[in-house]
């Protein structure tokens, strides 16, 4: 499948503009950086502070832009114009998921700045980030693409918010209910596991299973992602 550079850009300067004189969406951005400041002076009381505060980050930001983003060209009846231009399907998903990536990977270095979090890798941290905020993008492309207005874009995110963000503390539950194990396998656990990773002592082991498990959920949500978009082409 062929990309062009051009109309992604294209559709990533028109999504900025709109993005920016929508206040009411553009305000998600501080969303991370205060539960940054706020969770802060809890950090070393409360195991897995920074893995909260960055799985609810992803939520609130990454994938409710994105899924904002999408319904709002639902909503504008916009999105089936631009489905019929020559840009292919890759051109408009880059084009529209690159805005939310910069946003994403800005806000949250500042998020890790001012949390204070001390990086026990740093490539293993950029790699995870990177990955997290893809799999978010491809989650509230899914979510949007289900939705007709901002509103019901908003309501859409909630069984990820509720099944990702909620996934780690499930998954402490898993001697008493060992169905629960299963929760130890979603992306933001397996994010707070690598999170929890001491600066000495850890093996390539330790990094990599985290690693290789939120790949594996990346690659299935950008599938179903473009799957979705590819089929609502041939309905519209």
């Amino acid at each position: 499948m062929s990309i062009s550079m051009k109309r992604a850009q294209a559709i990533f300067v028109k999504d900025y503009k709109e993005f920016s004189r929508n206040y009411g969406i553009s305000i998600i951005l501080i969303f991370p950086i205060i539960l940054a400041v706020l969770f802060r002076s809890a950090g070393a009381s409360l195991p897995g502070a920074f893995g909260l505060v960055l799985n609810g980050s992803f939520v609130t930001l990454t994938c409710l832009a994105q899924a904002c983003l999408i319904a709002e060209e639902k909503e504008r009846n916009t999105l089936r114009s631009l489905m019929m231009t020559p840009a292919t399907t890759m051109d408009v998903l880059i084009g529209k998921s690159a805005l939310v990536f910069v946003m994403s990977a800005t806000v949250l270095a500042i998020s890790t700045y001012l949390f204070g979090y001390e990086l026990a890798n740093i490539w293993a941290f950029v790699a995870v980030m990177f990955l997290s905020i893809i799999l978010y993008i491809a989650a509230g492309t899914i979510c949007g693409l289900f939705s007709k207005t901002l509103l019901e874009a908003s309501l859409s995110i909630m069984p990820v918010a509720i099944v990702f963000t909620g996934a780690p503390g499930g998954a402490l539950l898993v001697k008493d209910y060992p169905i629960f194990k299963v929760l130890d396998y979603m992306p933001s656990s397996q994010l707070v596991h690598l999170l929890n990773i001491r600066h000495i002592g850890y093996t390539t082991g330790d990094l990599l299973k985290p690693l290789l498990v939120i790949l594996a959920w990346t690659v299935v949500l950008t599938i179903v992602a473009v799957g979705l978009y590819q089929r609502r082409l041939k309905d519209e």
